[in-house]
C-alpha cells in the first residue's frame, strides 16, 4: 500500500486547482506537457521499447525514456515489460490488465497498484539490458518527473506546478489506462484477433493513435496503429516527420495482405 501512495497523492492534490489560478501559461503548460508526454509513453515506451517498431539513435532512445518517465508511469523497462506480457496473454488470466477476465476496475487502474506487478520481467527485456541508461533510468524513474514538476514551479509558481504537472500527469493517467480497459471492451473489430482487442476513435484522439488497438493486435510491429487515412494517428505522424531528418529510421508499416485481411466488424459500443 505504501508503494502506491504517491499515485494517490497525485490525484489528490490535484484538488488544489480549485485554489489556485488558471494562468494562461498553466493552461498552456497542462495542455502541451500532456501532448508531449503521450507521444513519450505511444511513440516511445510503446511502439519503441515494447515492440521496436521503429529505429532510432542511442541519444534519442535515452530523450524518449526520459520523456517517458516524465509521465510518472515508472521506467521504460517496466513498462516493456508489463506490455509485452499483455500480448503474450492477452485477454487471459496471465493478461497483467485484461478487463474481460479481471475486470474495468483492475485493467483500468488497478493492476498497476498491485503488489504482484511492482517488480520488473528482466527476462522479457533482455534485449535492453545492453544499456546502462536505460536500467539506471527504470530504477531512478522518478528522477525525470521531479525535474519537470520543479521546471514547472519556475516558470509559473503554484499555478504551473498544480496545472502544469500534476493535473496534466493524473489526466495522462487515465488517457493511457483506457487503452487497457475501454480498448477491450468497447468499439469494433476489424480484424480476428485470438483478443478482444477494439478500435475505439476517440480514445484514438485521446492517446495521440492508440486507440486503434485491434489493428495494432492484427500487427504488432508496425509504427503506425492507424491503417488507413481516416484512422487518425499522431504519435506516427511525428515519427514520419522526424524520419525526414534523420531522428528515426526503418519505420515499419503493414503490407497489404495484413490491411486486407478483414472480417465483417463487430460493432460494440464506440
Amino acid at each position: 500500500m505504501l508503494k502506491s501512495l504517491p499515485f494517490f497523492l497525485l490525484h489528490v492534490v490535484c484538488l488544489a486547482v480549485f485554489f489556485v489560478p488558471a494562468t494562461l501559461v498553466a493552461v498552456l503548460m497542462c495542455v502541451g506537457l500532456y501532448v508531449v508526454r503521450m507521444f513519450g509513453i505511444t511513440a516511445g515506451y510503446h511502439r519503441y521499447f515494447s515492440h521496436r517498431s521503429y529505429k532510432t539513435s542511442r541519444w534519442f532512445q535515452f530523450v524518449m525514456a526520459w520523456i517517458g518517465c516524465s509521465a510518472m508511469q515508472k521506467g521504460p523497462l517496466w513498462w516493456s515489460g508489463h506490455h509485452r506480457e499483455h500480448h503474450l496473454y492477452s485477454d487471459t488470466p496471465d493478461d497483467p490488465h485484461s478487463p474481460v477476465v479481471r475486470g474495468f476496475w483492475r485493467s483500468h487502474v488497478g493492476w498497476i497498484l498491485s503488489m504482484d506487478e511492482m517488480g520488473t520481467n528482466w527476462t522479457i527485456v533482455r534485449d535492453w539490458l545492453k544499456f546502462p541508461e536505460l536500467r539506471w533510468l527504470n530504477t531512478f524513474h522518478w528522477v525525470p518527473g521531479v525535474v519537470l514538476a520543479v521546471v514547472c514551479f519556475l516558470i509559473d509558481g503554484w499555478s504551473g506546478l498544480i496545472w502544469g504537472f500534476f493535473l496534466s500527469t493524473v489526466v495522462l493517467y487515465q488517457g493511457t489506462f483506457l487503452v487497457n480497459s475501454v480498448c477491450h471492451i468497447f468499439g469494433w473489430q476489424r480484424y480476428a484477433t485470438p483478443d478482444k482487442s477494439r478500435n475505439n476513435w476517440w480514445v484514438a484522439i485521446l492517446t495521440l493513435g492508440e486507440g486503434w488497438h485491434n489493428n495494432h493486435h492484427h500487427y504488432q510491429s508496425s509504427t503506425n496503429q492507424g491503417f488507413f487515412w481516416w484512422e487518425i494517428d499522431i504519435s506516427y505522424y511525428v515519427l514520419k516527420f522526424l524520419s525526414i531528418f534523420g531522428v528515426v529510421w526503418g519505420i515499419r508499416t503493414p503490407p497489404k495482405a495484413v490491411l486486407m485481411n478483414e472480417k465483417k466488424p463487430t460493432e460494440i459500443a464506440a
